[in-house]
């Protein structure tokens, strides 16, 4: 289970008091979204470090039966904290339902949040409206209500077309799956992306190649692809502390991502961001606005947001969280009002991972960076002939090597 940072206290007026009048985020136009998570799952996945619980009975307003009630309260509370805060009104852009496993709720709970956040915000023309569903949670007749209440795009958590290797991770759907979540997905009109993992203990090359292949006979508007991290306090954490699974290796999720990066692109799929391809003008909107730094609410224990640079986070556990807003009290646990600094610096970290780079002018001109950046690419970090544009762009061994990157141009 991942554990919050500390932060401060969040002051009894809620997580945006004294930043009235403050400039979102960009200008005042800059794309709002919201995150919905729901922190539920029939079985937790022995790699999964997320939020999330297999009792369909917390208590109040922390089952799955009540979830959607209490997360209207909050919803209701966060269009209230930004008007007091005298923010620029903004309808959203995306919305994103998360988690967990949002698609093991009824459609009609989903389509009932996403309708508040329509009353509330309103949505911008256009917008993308996304929710994660795993393989086993979705048929034809829910993507139809999907699509009906407003969604625009599903998510589905594909990870691999393996079964020893799905048996690993103990997913609970077959491969077969997919392909039958994919078609319903389709036939209700909506965008379809699904999500890879490699580096499974136990996963050969070969066995990635078929999960790839796999991935691309289905057609998706969208793919993206993660390498495994095993982490504390996970199922697989256990397992390697006790030497019962390998830790991951490097070298075989390095050459993973290099296959995977020329079969996507190959295929009309081309990168946009280190973990994510798609078909042009299929990018996931609301992940870009997290990498470009833009605004927005998290919905939901532990679910953490962004505004107007106030970054704060809600209390985990689906208890602590129903019952502050049970008793009208903001379930907000902490936040850090960042520093022009830290500010930059995570502009850095985030902008570098996408395809369109940085600009090098919107370094500050005490940072020097231009020799950095050289460097850089004799090292076959940076393109070229980006660089020779005036912009940092990673190339294929640079996405391998982001974090030393962001290092470069911010020490």
């Amino acid at each position: 289970m991942p554990t919050l940072p500390d932060g401060d206290p969040v002051p009894t007026a809620g997580p945006l008091a004294g930043v009235r009048g403050r400039v979102p985020s960009g200008d005042g136009g800059a794309p709002f979204g919201l995150y919905v998570h729901v922190p539920f799952c029939r079985v937790r996945c022995g790699y999964c470090d997320f939020n999330t619980y297999t009792s369909a009975e917390l208590g109040g307003g922390a089952s799955q039966a009540g979830y959607a009630d209490t997360a209207l309260l909050e919803v209701r509370m966060a269009a209230a904290a930004l008007r007091e805060a005298g923010l620029p009104e903004r309808e959203l852009a995306t919305v994103f339902f998360g988690g967990g496993t949002p698609t093991i709720l009824p459609t009609g709970d989903l389509a009932r949040m996403l309708e508040a956040a329509r009353t509330q915000w309103g949505l911008a023309a256009g917008a993308e409206v996304t929710t994660e569903a795993n393989p086993d949670t979705l048929d034809g007749e829910y993507a139809a209500a999907l699509a009906r209440a407003g969604f625009t795009r599903v998510s589905i958590g594909m990870l691999s077309a393996v079964p020893h290797v799905l048996a690993t991770l103990e997913r609970t759907h077959d491969p077969a799956g997919v392909a039958a979540a994919v078609g319903a997905v389709r036939t209700a009109g909506l965008d379809v992306s699904v999500d890879l993992i490699y580096g499974t203990p136990g996963e050969s090359v070969d066995d990635w190649k078929r999960s790839v292949d796999a991935a691309l006979a289905l057609e998706p508007d969208h793919v993206s692809a993660y390498a495994l991290g095993i982490e504390p306090g996970t199922k697989m954490g256990a397992q390697l502390r006790r030497g019962l699974i390998p830790p991951p290796d490097p070298d075989d999720q390095a050459a993973k991502y290099e296959y995977a990066d020329t079969a996507f692109e190959q295929a009309g799929y081309p990168w946009y961001e280190i973990s994510n391809w798609a078909r042009p003008g299929h990018e996931c909107r609301h992940n870009l606005a997290y990498w470009r730094g833009g605004d927005w609410w998290g919905i939901g224990p532990g679910a953490h947001s962004h505004v107007a640079g106030v970054r704060f986070w809600n209390v985990k556990h689906p208890r602590a969280y129903a019952d502050r807003l049970a008793n009208d009290q903001w379930p907000a646990l902490a936040r850090e009002v960042l520093t022009e600094e830290e500010r930059e610096f995570e502009r850095v970290m985030l902008e570098v991972r996408l395809r369109e780079g940085i600009a090098l002018e919107t370094f500050p001109r005490e940072r020097e960076v231009e020799a950095a950046v050289g460097e850089m690419v004799v090292e076959g970090w940076l393109e070229r002939d980006a660089a020779a544009r005036g912009r940092v762009v990673l190339t294929r061994t640079g996405r391998l090597m982001a974090d030393a990157v962001t290092r470069a141009l911010t020490d």
